[in-house]
């Protein structure tokens, strides 16, 4: 078997090749439809890092809209872990979603990049956070030691709390606001508040605006308002790519920056994702009968969506850099694709020829590729 593919954090339109397999014994010509079912499941961590990716555009729109801090490598954390359906499964999705940010509570994704891509140091950090047992185990009267409890435990850094166990706006009105609000003042760092139930938009911009009448707001250069340096807020229930663009227009018609809020995804990231979400599809585009090289493809006259692509593919650039696919003549090497008259070598590699992996790709050069703006 000889495999191309495209360079791993590639952006690219849809409707691209992004590998070819050929087989190269013509004793095991079913070999090909025998490995269909195990390359194609590359759908899943493509997906994952693609939709990751449009969560970050989102991000940084909204933070250049609104925000004098265009950072957001730490704005979408992932709490995929437990959704998973498997250990595998979540270091796969868990390590897609680190080539665009670095915040996750998915170990099981640390250690796949550290093993398989080379990770120089953590491929991403976290922070203590409480959970709902760690608070409740207090008992509904103690609550506010709980929550004092972690400002004592953590006096330095970042921290986050889980504040809807029993009144998110009593937490924030009477906990955070008054009987802890010097000793969140007086911390060498910040409270990130998280509320956990309730309509997510609704409940968001409550909770800063809370927040912001307890510990003071100020106006930045965009003219929208961010709360004390010492408080922010953490959403991480119910976030897709969806309910997280709703919360930012409503912070944003509500004249909240959108430096106050992080979130963090579950579901929503790893799970919410099928073969269908952007389409994935290995189908054969070539046989070679009796030494005659012939097109294979699909065009059924009920969906036109669903014609494949014909003949030996591959992957081009055009003049402004723009992708796209093309059908040549069966030469297998750029130069010869070059020489044939295509202005554009093929820009699929080969990463694995009979028995053996010609490429290592490390998280590093996969991170600069998918860089936005790149």
């Amino acid at each position: 078997m000889r495999i191309k593919a495209v360079p791993e954090g590639i952006v690219m339109e849809p409707h691209n090749v992004l590998m070819t397999v050929k087989n190269t014994d013509e004793r095991c010509y079913w070999l090909t439809n025998y490995l269909e079912t195990l390359l194609v499941q590359v759908w899943y961590p493509t997906t994952v890092a693609s939709q990751s990716r449009a969560m970050k555009r989102i991000l940084k729109r909204y933070a250049e809209e609104t925000s004098d801090d265009q950072n957001v490598d730490f704005k979408l954390h992932d709490f995929g872990f437990r959704g998973s359906t498997s250990v595998e499964s979540s270091a796969l999705g868990g390590a897609a979603h680190l080539i665009n940010f670095k915040g996750t509570d998915t170990m099981s994704a640390l250690v796949l990049l550290k093993k398989y891509y080379g990770a120089n140091g953590p491929a991403g950090f976290s922070i203590p956070a409480s959970e709902h047992s760690t608070i409740t185990s207090w008992g509904k009267d103690h609550e506010v030691d709980a929550m004092r409890n972690m400002l004592e435990q953590y006096p330095t850094g970042l921290v986050a709390c889980v504040s809807d166990s029993f009144d998110i706006y009593r937490a924030c009105n009477q906990y955070w606001g008054e009987e802890l609000k010097d000793k969140v003042l007086a911390r060498d760092g910040v409270l990130v508040v998280r509320p956990d139930s309730g309509d997510p938009p609704s409940v968001v911009n409550k909770v800063i605006a809370c927040l912001a009448e307890k510990f003071g707001c100020k106006k930045n250069s965009k003219g929208y308002y961010v709360l004390n340096p010492k408080v922010r807020v953490i959403q991480g229930d119910g976030i897709d790519i969806k309910m997280m663009r709703t919360i930012l227009e409503r912070m944003k018609l509500n004249n909240w920056s959108a430096e106050n809020i992080a979130f963090g995804s579950g579901g929503g990231l790893l799970q919410k994702v099928n073969r269908d979400t952007c389409k994935f599809a290995f189908k054969c585009s070539s046989v070679t009968v009796n030494g005659v090289d012939r097109d294979v493809w699909k065009d059924p006259i009920t969906d036109p969506g669903k014609a494949s692509k014909r003949g030996r593919l591959i992957l081009c650039r055009d003049d402004d850099g723009e992708f796209y696919t093309k059908s040549v003549i069966p030469f297998t090497d750029r130069a010869q694709i070059h020489e044939s008259g295509n202005r554009h070598p093929d820009e699929l590699i080969t990463v694995f020829m009979n028995g053996t992996s010609y490429t290592h790709e490390y998280l590093d050069s996969i991170r600069r590729r998918a860089e936005i703006g790149v």
